[in-house]
């Protein structure tokens, strides 16, 4: 297999949407990504108008939702540190540097082939961050070298830290997101302060026959199963707080006051960001 071949079709897609929606600037957006970004929103179209619910709007709010709620846990001084996990060709981790300089570290994670091809990219830019800034880890295997347990060991111990996962855990089934999400916790136990945050989706938000229909573009999209854990928002934390998270809160986008416009459009009332601490 060729390099690109190892790399999730996501990956690219979303790379060259979050750039035509205004979230970063041309270094991760490439030719291939253009091409699945624009395919599927040709599949996505007959969903957007039947329903409303569009796939872009749905996209920007768990993006800037994540956003806004990492801001909020630097700003308060709370976090210092970031662990991205599955990162792909997001621009958080480069915005999030370029935000806050030395006073952040950003480590980024994924799969070998797929944290391989964002560093040819970012250097081609003349933008890659250090070795130890963008590197391997696979949730599936937390006894492996390159295991979050181990990204997490090189930080600070005496400092806060964010774990995010964005478009991760509806590829997994509830057995491999349980165990992420135990990983998760006990790893940011080792830190005074903790916080996981990640895109979240309810089925009884998500039901239907349009909503099923929508979910069929997009599995066939992703090329896999996706999953939806949780029924209800008292399911979820109570879950969540069974795994080692102490506080969970699930917020709609539409209540993030950096979000209220965009949180009331049907695509955005789809998803939740979730905010889980471990600590103080």
């Amino acid at each position: 297999m060729t390099r690109s071949e190892n790399v999730s079709p996501t990956a690219y897609a979303t790379g060259h949407m979050w750039y035509r929606l205004g979230l970063a600037d041309a270094a991760l957006s490439t030719v291939r990504g253009r091409v699945l970004d624009r395919a599927f929103s040709t599949l996505a179209l007959p969903i957007k108008l039947t329903t409303g619910v569009a796939f872009d709007d749905l996209m920007q709010a768990r993006h800037q939702g994540i956003d806004a709620q990492l801001d909020a846990a630097i700003a308060a001084g709370r976090v210092t540190q970031v662990i991205e996990l599955a990162a792909g060709l997001s621009p958080r981790g480069w915005r999030f540097r370029q935000r806050y300089g030395h006073d952040l570290r950003y480590v980024e994670t994924d799969l070998l082939h797929m944290v391989a091809e964002k560093r040819r990219l970012l250097a081609r830019a003349g933008r890659a961050p250090a070795a130890q800034d963008l590197c391997v880890v696979d949730v599936l295997d937390p006894d492996a070298s390159s295991s979050l347990a181990r990204v997490a060991a090189d930080l600070d111990p005496t400092q806060g830290v964010a774990v995010i996962t964005e478009g991760l855990m509806n590829y997994l089934s509830p057995a491999q997101a349980d165990q992420v999400w135990r990983q998760i916790a006990a790893s940011l136990k080792r830190f005074p302060a903790g916080v996981y945050l990640s895109d979240f989706y309810l089925r009884g938000e998500n039901s239907g026959v349009l909503m099923a229909l929508f979910s069929a573009v997009l599995q066939r999209f992703v090329r896999g199963r996706m999953h939806v854990h949780f029924e209800t928002l008292e399911e979820a934390r109570d879950s969540l707080q069974s795994k080692g998270f102490a506080t969970v809160q699930i917020h709609a986008p539409g209540n993030l006051p950096s979000l209220a416009d965009l949180g009331r459009r049907p695509g955005a009332r789809r998803v939740r960001i979730l905010e889980a601490w471990t600590g103080l």
